[in-house]
């Protein structure tokens, strides 16, 4: 495969049921020989507290196996422990057939939000202008949705992929200089951010002098990021670019990045160190729901 190769996109549903298949690659077994042809009704509930995620992908998918059914909470709202946020009515066969597959989605979904959500909101506390974004360090397959979850708690998406936007990253430069890899950059699109990482102050100020769009500071000590757009600002570079940093930022220090006037945290702790969030479905008694 060429880097040129065009990759046909799928639809949700298409990649939906492609998790689906890893479930059931030759059917329901224990299903199919103890559940009779018998309607149910069953309701999803919240195991923990935090910021729902996933719903629409969990109607998507019940949907499809005609499962009716009805959304108790929306993506993006805060949900408490015991809150029922789907109910669905339909054939017992078709409902345990997704019921896995719907949760595992909703959990990573919903924790990826979550997380997001608690350190957007540590970040907007002590800088409103900054954003806190996600990277590429995504579960392979189920990038769409990492990233759609970033989004419902409150982040950047971030590059998508690399199709997405010119990030010029140390491996880049360790072939070709930086003015050298941004004057090639410009070259070939006149349309895209040119975003360059760097890890010293002196290559921030060439990135910026040379044209960079945005600037990453990786892996730097907030007292070094503070240096960096204090030497930026007296050379009248600082506005000419947007300043994001990246690099092992957690709980305990995205506050202190916050505070040195930074536009983007980017974290990849976001998609790829996911906590999962606790669901469960319950098949309710006849007359219940």
């Amino acid at each position: 495969m060429t880097a040129e190769t065009e990759f046909v996109p799928m639809t949700v549903l298409d990649e939906l049921l492609q998790f689906l298949k890893e479930d059931i690659p030759a059917g329901d077994v224990t299903s199919d020989a103890v559940i009779p042809d018998v309607d149910c009704n069953a309701v999803i509930r919240a195991e923990q507290d935090g910021i729902l995620a996933g719903i629409e992908e969990a109607s998507i998918l019940f949907s499809h196996f005609d499962v009716a059914i009805t959304s108790r909470k929306r993506d993006g709202e805060a949900v408490k422990k015991g809150d029922a946020i789907l109910s669905v009515s339909g054939k017992a066969k078709q409902v345990l057939l997704v019921e896995r597959t719907t949760l595992n989605i909703l959990g990573r979904m919903s924790g990826i939000a979550t997380r997001t959500a608690v350190m957007a909101g540590i970040v907007k506390r002590e800088n409103p202008a900054c954003r806190v974004a996600g990277t590429r360090k995504t579960c392979p397959g189920f990038r769409r949705f990492d990233k759609k979850a970033v989004m419902i708690g409150g982040g950047d998406p971030h590059r998508m992929n690399l199709s997405d936007g010119i990030l010029i990253k140390d491996n880049h430069l360790a072939l070709v200089p930086i003015e050298e890899a941004l004057r090639k950059a410009r070259a070939h699109s006149a349309y895209k951010k040119i975003e360059v990482e760097v890890e010293s102050t002196a290559d921030a100020v060439k990135a910026a002098r040379a044209g960079a769009d945005i600037i990453m500071l990786d892996n730097m000590t907030p007292g070094q990021v503070r240096e960096t757009i204090g030497v930026l600002k007296t050379e009248g570079l600082r506005e000419r670019v947007v300043i994001e940093i990246s690099g092992g930022i957690d709980e305990g220090t995205i506050r202190d990045y916050a505070a040195c006037g930074v536009d983007v945290i980017s974290m990849g702790a976001l998609t790829h160190t996911v906590k999962n969030f606790s669901f469960s479905l319950e098949i309710q008694p006849p007359g219940q729901l």
